[in-house]
């Protein structure tokens, strides 16, 4: 579809929330440009939600952070919410998560705050119309890129939001994530970190500590990244020329709490790292509400890609009786 056909709006936003956001797989290729890459924090949730309504991967959905988005739809949609609990009802009734469900026109979804993680993810039959900005419309908001201005705006009150027409499986029915698929994001979460490079100038203890201590997610927290808190890391590395930041990658400061770097993070950085998270553990860390905890466990380079390999063949596998296999 052209952008220039100026298609129909399908919803409104009659309540707008702290932080919703227009979200694709990301950004990539322009970090030389000092440009971050943006796309989902959690791209476990964020694929299963454009998986069961039959979008391809990298169609943009909507990422909604705590809560307190209040939509109508301007004609019949076929949506899944997947990630966190948010509450979410379709004309004051519960709206079943991981898995695909209609939403008529004139009717109204509402998140409400979070029960169980923080970010929740919707995605409608067809994919948003936005226009691509550096290659992607994926919204950060602190460079002012993407989203369905091109600014990096979230969603404000009043806003029309338009559907691509079509897609896959686009009919009425059911189609859900088994049930082993659905994260449980009230248990403490078990972190996968690939040493990094800087990894041998932390004292002993230190190393001992990060990986046998239950670390608590900090108030400060956000796209850029999730400071956490637990005993003081040293490190003998008292300057460091800055470097490219990795997605995931986990900075120790002079304070010694350690920030684990998200999709929104800057693009070099100066402090020794103790290493890296891996993809879908930065995805679950991106689940965590403050003062949840998390522990950190020591995985190689092999283990991780291996894992996300068989995160992406899951979308391969074929559809039987309306339920993912």
């Amino acid at each position: 579809m052209s952008y220039r056909e100026k298609p129909q709006p399908s919803i409104r936003v009659l309540r707008a929330g702290p932080l919703a956001l227009l979200q694709d797989s990301g950004r990539f290729g322009v970090r030389h440009l000092g440009v971050t890459q943006g796309g989902p924090a959690d791209l476990y949730s964020w694929a299963w939600a454009n998986h069961l309504t039959g979008n391809s991967w990298g169609t943009a959905n909507l990422e909604i952070t705590f809560g307190g988005l209040l939509l109508v739809a301007e004609r019949d949609l076929n949506i899944a919410i997947a990630g966190a609990d948010l509450g979410a009802t379709l004309n004051n009734e519960p709206v079943p998560l991981w898995q695909r469900v209609r939403w008529k026109e004139g009717e109204v979804l509402a998140f409400a705050r979070p029960m169980s993680g923080l970010r929740a993810y919707l995605a409608v039959c067809g994919g948003f119309v936005a226009e691509p900005v550096l290659g992607s419309v994926a919204s950060v908001v602190r460079e002012e890129l993407g989203g369905f201005s091109g600014k990096g705006c979230k969603l404000e009150e009043g806003d029309l939001l338009s559907v691509h027409a079509g897609g896959k499986n686009s009919g009425p029915g059911s189609m859900q994530a088994p049930k082993e698929a659905q994260p449980d994001f009230s248990q403490p979460a078990v972190l996968d970190l690939l040493p990094g490079a800087q990894i041998a100038h932390f004292a002993g203890r230190s190393l001992f500590d990060a990986f046998n201590t239950w670390w608590q997610v900090d108030d400060r927290a956000d796209r850029m990244g999730v400071r956490l808190i637990g005993p003081k890391l040293y490190c003998n590395i008292r300057s460091l020329v800055s470097e490219g930041i990795n997605l995931g990658g986990v900075q120790v400061p002079p304070d010694g709490q350690p920030i684990v770097l998200l999709n929104d993070r800057q693009t070099i950085g100066g402090y020794p790292r103790l290493g890296s998270l891996s993809p879908l553990s930065a995805s679950r860390l991106a689940q965590c509400l403050p003062k949840q905890r998390v522990r950190l466990v020591a995985s190689g380079h092999e283990a991780a890609l291996r894992e996300l390999r068989l995160f992406r063949r899951q979308f391969e596998c074929v559809r039987d009786n309306n339920v993912m296999l």
